[in-house]
């Protein structure tokens, strides 16, 4: 197993005890701060695991699966989180549509993986995936100043938008795919 594909891993395993530690409180104050900072570990991973592999040529099947899948976990696992502890700030039809799409573009590379193809992330995908990290890393830092509910309520906005360009964009791009089945 490669590095990059170990970066992936780490991700997911990451998640755990960014959920325990966000959703319990167990360290007190400094509780969500600590579980900021294991988000953007993990959301960093992202960002390195794909520039090794492409720097080193290390682009796998399993990380062209698995990688957006762990993006996927990890970014619903913490809007789930949020909606749980501020739902004025994180309201559920953002989550619902983010979280529809993911469960559409995974059921559409699951019929690409039966017919042997391995479809990697597109650009708007990646863009996607960024705007969402933003826009939870935006949630977790709570930051209180007077235009941040302004600030990220736009951040929101865009990804709910650039998840709905992306999945549009993946399904003409790949509707060849759905056709021959």
């Amino acid at each position: 197993m490669n590095l990059p594909n170990k970066l992936t891993i780490l991700r997911m395993v990451l998640i755990v005890p960014f959920v325990i530690i966000l959703l319990t409180d167990c360290f007190g104050e400094p509780s969500r701060w600590i579980a900021l900072a294991i988000f953007i570990v993990a959301s960093l991973t992202d960002m390195l695991d794909g520039k090794i592999a492409r720097k080193y040529n290390l682009i796998t099947n399993f990380g062209k699966f698995m990688d957006p899948l762990a993006d996927k976990v990890l970014v619903c696992s913490a809007m789930i989180c949020l909606v749980e502890l501020n739902p004025d700030m994180l309201p559920s039809w953002a989550v619902i549509i983010i979280i529809a799409r993911e469960f559409i573009i995974s059921g559409f590379r699951l019929v690409a993986s039966d017919a042997g193809i391995v479809i990697a992330a597109s650009w708007w995908g990646k863009c996607k995936t960024v705007s969402q990290m933003v826009m939870v890393i935006l949630m977790l830092a709570d930051i209180k100043v007077s235009f941040m509910p302004t600030v990220i309520s736009v951040v929101m906005y865009i990804a709910v938008a650039l998840t709905v360009i992306s999945l549009c964009d993946y399904i003409w791009k790949n509707r060849s795919v759905l056709a021959d089945r």
